[in-house]
């Protein structure tokens, strides 16, 4: 009986230890965000092929997992080769998300490669970040309206770092560093529970498009459990159901052979 018990338990920590190895394997993920205001719409290839179709200004893609190591960047107008408005190689690491920002007028246009944070927040809690990408407006503050500043003094492809709030409705208002002039305001701004959000400030502020935000969820907390094919959590949950599957399997032909044994002894 001990030697039975031995095996049970040498099994069920030996598949406990094996499922967050499943887990830890993940490629890169990286979108595109179009924030040149006169820019056209444009298509992202990587390392020659098309990656991201037909974003227009204010667009933010989806998150395309990538393999993991040195990456050619592309970016053109859309349906078209030529030209490159933008070509940038980047050492993309494993189980990490990136955001590459299209910053600048187009005479200027640049990458501007963000590392994102997209762990979700505490119960009640929403994370926010701020990005300048307007390319002629001034350093600016975020605050709640007539309240405390939220990101101080952030410049032309300055980014200001996640920051916990509480999950709730805001207003918000962008000023002129250090001052009460309000460069663009922000009513209503909703920020739920459990999710992650990149404000982005874009356009001109003197000139056309005119100066506006554009808000992207980067990542938020499923209503039920998911168990995607690849990559996250989902690998790990996939990965302990397995394991219980084969434990359960394991004990009832340890169990059958303990019986069979009984049985010989008693006949």
């Amino acid at each position: 009986m001990k030697r039975i018990l031995s095996a049970v338990v040498v099994l069920v920590l030996a598949l406990s230890l094996s499922a967050p190895i499943f887990a830890q394997s993940r490629g890169p993920h990286i979108r595109a965000v179009h924030a040149s205001p006169d820019a056209p719409a444009v298509d992202v290839w990587v390392d020659g092929s098309i990656a991201f179709q037909n974003a227009p200004f204010t667009g933010v893609t989806p998150y395309a997992e990538l393999g993991q190591g040195m990456r050619n960047i592309q970016v053109v107008p859309t349906g078209a080769t030529e030209p490159v408005v933008i070509e940038a190689d980047l050492d993309l690491q494993a189980n990490t998300d990136y955001t590459l920002v299209a910053v600048g007028l187009l005479a200027d246009i640049e990458p501007l490669v963000l590392v994102d944070n997209n762990a979700l927040p505490a119960e009640g809690m929403a994370h926010v970040r701020f990005v300048h990408a307007s390319p002629d407006a001034p350093a600016v503050d975020v605050a709640v309206t007539g309240g405390p500043v939220l990101f101080g003094n952030v410049s032309f492809k300055g980014v200001g770092d996640y920051l916990p709030v509480d999950a709730g409705t805001y207003n918000l208002e962008v000023r002129l560093t250090g001052t009460d002039t309000v460069a663009l305001s922000l009513p209503g701004t909703r920020l739920q529970e459990g999710t992650v959000y990149t404000v982005y400030a874009m356009g001109l502020a003197a000139g056309e498009p005119a100066l506006s935000a554009a808000i992207s969820v980067d990542a938020s907390r499923p209503a039920a459990p998911m168990l995607p094919a690849s990559g996250g959590d989902g690998v790990l949950i996939v990965a302990g159901l397995f394991g219980a599957g084969l434990t359960l399997v394991a004990l009832g032909f340890i169990f059958s052979r303990a019986q069979l044994a009984k049985a010989r002894v008693e006949n």
